[in-house]
């Protein structure tokens, strides 16, 4: 009989609607009911594509005596981290704190009060490699708290108080300037793994918002250092296993240091931020590779994650049915010289086994192989290529394909419309453009009430419950200036001016500071506040971002002040800890460059326009925002008072709204850039 998750529509939920477990989504009511039993909560925290997470419900979740175990002396509440990122931040922080770790799934036993006493991630269903079983751990939680409450009761308080203790106060003291980039460069360089690319050991996560850092420190400073540690980065990934070399696309991370074997869920968020980063690295160095992969993840975007009512959805899972009923990771996307022979016949399969690194011994489980390109092999020409690899996907998708979580998370589609408007700007892709257009019409219609309020999640064209934290006010408006930038339509420019309001009236604190949740959200044990970058930039320096490119919009002074005050944070950590607060550092080169404001003026039939338009497009010049239209455009404050030049269309290069001399030609225009 379906639990209580069955009216939820997270699809992570879902996934736990016939569990005998007697779960309660997150709510008052399960904490009432902890209060009333005298019981404490299991709190479980997960999400859709979650290989662990799926591991432990199947071992324990699913199991008749564990669940009656769990519903006798617990309050069982599970949430989906996408959904709430504000409960999962609060819980993790207090997991890596007494653990020094931390991951998911994430089990946290609370008083009914909220407060946190023991913690975990994944547990097995029997002892194994150190670790209690789960029913051990249940039923050390269940004596603890029969007999000894009163120390469990302090124990939640004091880490109630230490967790209270890191708020900060200030976004710091400054901005950061050039000694603290070029200290951050340094900390880069030697962490880089100069013979695999990327940065540190495995497992290796692709480093989307430190390769956007590199790419604009480069931009603005000429440091050759920076874009070859970012261009080779790029190679590798594109090269290994972590990239899809049939239908494009990334894993979320790679198991080993060298890019072969990926944890094959593929995330929303992790292809939209490298989709940017490749195109960004194509206009600094024309990269063949880059525009391939720029366009092919692009299009993955568009192929396998886009929802019907035209979102995207959150991730496809690792794991798939491998042929035999069972389900097993990365079984969609692994081959054998066998299985190539099946498909291509024995002399095409030999080349393909040669162009993509298929081996008898494998790169993976059971004489698997990933697809990489270790290099341009020459085994066959490009047609003859490009024919194997259409055949190969083509027999690819007749496999049970991985399960898709498809809620629409506002967050993650900002940055989906923020990549998919420059890519298409870029490769004259206007597809692109428009896909992106309707993914930002449905955040308009959908997630944003008549105040421009946001809701994190929908799904079906139905907005969720649970509130916009501050990376989706962030992201959303950053997605929106990129659209307007692209476009030329005003409209998402004040959107964007809407959401970012609400970021500095309900989210900012004192001196600078961010706030994951607004200041009237639900109340948690601490409000969470996280300035550093993870798998997506954090909420803080995504909304310093926004807040710096809008007021190079429109000249606001207070979003401009806004900005500056949030990246105090990055001013203190940024020469620490720089891979952990990438872009934080990327949009400190924005600042340090102006950022520059370009208009272009002119009529749209205008080829000339049209060039200078193009031109503006493919600057590189860190967080440059561009106007265009025709003279004295209302949409656009930057457009007022730029005239055309002696009856041609024309381009200003400008800082904080002064202008250098225009340009009617494309080369002095570039030469500004």
């Amino acid at each position: 009989m379906p639990n209580r998750l069955a009216n939820e529509t997270s699809p992570y939920l879902l996934q736990h609607a016939d569990n005998p477990v007697d779960w309660w989504p997150w709510s008052p009511e399960a904490f009432t009911e902890a209060r009333e039993k005298g019981l404490p909560v299991l709190l479980s925290i997960g999400y859709s594509s979650c290989h662990w997470c799926h591991v432990m419900a199947h071992e324990s979740f699913e199991d008749e005596a564990t669940a009656a175990l769990v519903n006798e002396h617990f309050v069982a509440v599970k949430v989906d981290r996408e959904e709430r990122p504000d409960v999962d931040a609060v819980y993790m922080e207090a997991v890596q704190a007494a653990t020094g770790q931390g991951g998911w799934p994430m089990t946290v036993f609370l008083t009914p009060d909220a407060a946190p006493f023991y913690f975990g991630t994944y547990f097995p269903p029997e002892p194994r490699h150190g670790m209690p079983s789960f029913t051990e751990v249940l039923d050390g939680v269940r004596v603890a708290w029969d007999e000894r409450r009163d120390e469990v009761g302090e124990v939640a308080e004091r880490i109630v108080r230490d967790l209270a203790g890191r708020s900060l106060a200030r976004g710091g003291d400054g901005v950061p300037g050039e000694e603290e980039l070029a200290q951050a460069l340094l900390g880069l360089t030697r962490e880089y793994d100069a013979a695999r690319g990327g940065f540190g050991g495995a497992p290796k996560f692709p480093p989307s918002m430190v390769l956007e850092f590199l790419l604009r420190h480069h931009a603005r400073t000429g440091s050759e250092g920076a874009l070859q540690m970012a261009a080779d980065t790029c190679e590798a990934m594109a090269r290994g296993g972590i990239y899809d070399q049939l239908g494009g696309g990334f894993a979320r991370y790679a198991v080993d240091r060298e890019w072969v074997v990926p944890h094959f869920e593929k995330m929303l968020y992790d292809n939209a931020l490298l989709c940017r980063v490749y195109a960004h690295l194509w206009k600094a160095t024309g990269s063949d590779l880059a525009r391939r992969v720029a366009l092919d993840t692009a299009d993955f975007l568009v192929r396998e994650l886009r929802t019907p009512e035209g979102g995207f959805a959150s991730a496809l899972d690792a794991d798939s049915d491998d042929g035999t009923g069972a389900h097993v990771e990365g079984a969609y996307y692994v081959w054998t010289p066998a299985r190539l022979a099946e498909v291509l016949g024995p002399e095409d399969a030999a080349v393909a086994a040669a162009h993509f690194g298929v081996t008898e011994d494998g790169t993976f489980e059971h004489g698997s192989s990933v697809l990489q390109l270790p290099q341009d092999s020459g085994v066959a020409d490009a047609g003859r290529i490009a024919s194997i690899t259409a055949r190969l996907l083509a027999a690819r998708d007749e496999r049970e394909r991985p399960g898709r979580d498809d809620k629409v998370v506002a967050a993650w589609n900002g940055l989906a419309i923020a990549a998919l408007a420059e890519t298409g700007a870029l490769f004259d892709r206007p597809d692109l453009v428009d896909r992106a257009t309707e993914a930002a019409d449905l955040l308009v219609r959908v997630h944003m009430d008549e105040s421009a309020r946001l809701s994190r999640t929908s799904r079906d064209g139905r907005a969720g419950a649970n509130a916009g934290v501050l990376e989706d006010y962030a992201d959303v408006a950053e997605g929106f200036l990129a659209l307007a930038s692209v476009t030329g339509e005003g409209a998402w420019l004040e959107f964007a001016g809407f959401l970012l309001d609400i970021v500095l009236d309900r989210f900012t604190g004192e001196g600078g500071a961010l706030y994951d949740t607004a200041h009237d959200a639900e109340p948690l044990i601490r409000r969470p506040q996280d300035p550093t970058d993870n798998a997506t930039p954090s909420g803080w320096t995504a909304a310093a971002g926004a807040l710096l490119s809008y007021a190079a919009h429109t000249g606001s002074e207070a979003h401009r002040a806004a900005a500056e005050g949030a990246l105090g944070v990055v001013k203190a950590l940024g020469p620490r800890a720089p891979r952990f607060i990438g872009w934080g550092l990327a949009v400190a080169e924005a600042l340090l460059d102006g950022p520059r404001e370009v208009a272009v003026v002119g009529a749209p039939d205008d080829e000339a326009f049209r060039e200078l338009r193009r031109t503006a497009l493919r600057a590189t010049a860190p967080g440059a925002v561009l106007a265009f239209g025709a003279p004295g455009g209302e949409e656009f404050p930057l457009l007022e008072g730029r005239p055309l030049v002696g009856g041609a269309p024309a381009a200003y290069v400008c800082r904080h709204f002064v202008c250098d001399a225009p340009v009617t030609d494309p080369e002095g225009l570039r030469a500004k850039l």
